[in-house]
């Protein structure tokens, strides 16, 4: 009985899905081949079709709907690196949600690092900062001036109850 009732409600669920139409971004412009050969490694074979998949699941109108699994150490950050740089391209702000305290600020180092060449800021949320410091990140998030913020699970409680940034307009 349950077992029908989830069924059923994900069935309906991707039906509506199926019916909204989502934000197509734009294809590779110079910027992004210029951030993706920036990459200091070379890329695996099914990295660069995640990548593949990721954009071209980016550019539809459709929303997206994909999880990318792998082993640690098999690239995943850089699959994400690459997509929130296309969403940043086009002007949008990205989210980056983590399990962990550690792995929040580990991917903040790591994206810092990344992105530090190309004008994108760049922040995290967590309990390493202080309460002034996360409240400033928020007021700057909030203003738009945050391109990607990386965080906990403290980031989506964040992202509920404040109000929407400029970009969202």
């Amino acid at each position: 009985q349950r077992q029908m009732c989830i069924r059923d409600s994900l069935i309906k669920l991707y039906a509506e899905r199926s019916q909204l139409k989502g934000f197509a971004f734009s294809a590779d412009d110079s910027n992004q081949e210029e951030f993706d050969n920036d990459f200091p490694y070379v890329e695996t074979e099914d990295q660069l079709r995640s990548i593949q998949e990721v954009k071209k699941d980016m550019e539809s109108s459709r929303p997206m709907d994909r999880l990318l699994v792998g082993d640690v150490g098999f690239g995943k950050t850089e699959v994400a690196m690459r997509a929130a740089f296309k969403a940043v391209n086009d002007h949008k702000q990205v989210a980056v949600l983590v399990p962990t305290t550690v792995l929040a600020q580990q991917h903040y180092t790591n994206f810092k690092e990344r992105f530090n060449d190309f004008a994108v800021n760049v922040e995290v949320l967590s309990r390493f900062r202080s309460k002034a410091e996360q409240k400033q990140t928020l007021e700057k998030l909030q203003k738009g001036q945050v391109d990607i913020i990386i965080g906990t699970h403290r980031l989506l409680y964040c992202l509920l109850y404040t109000s929407p940034s400029p970009r969202d307009a």
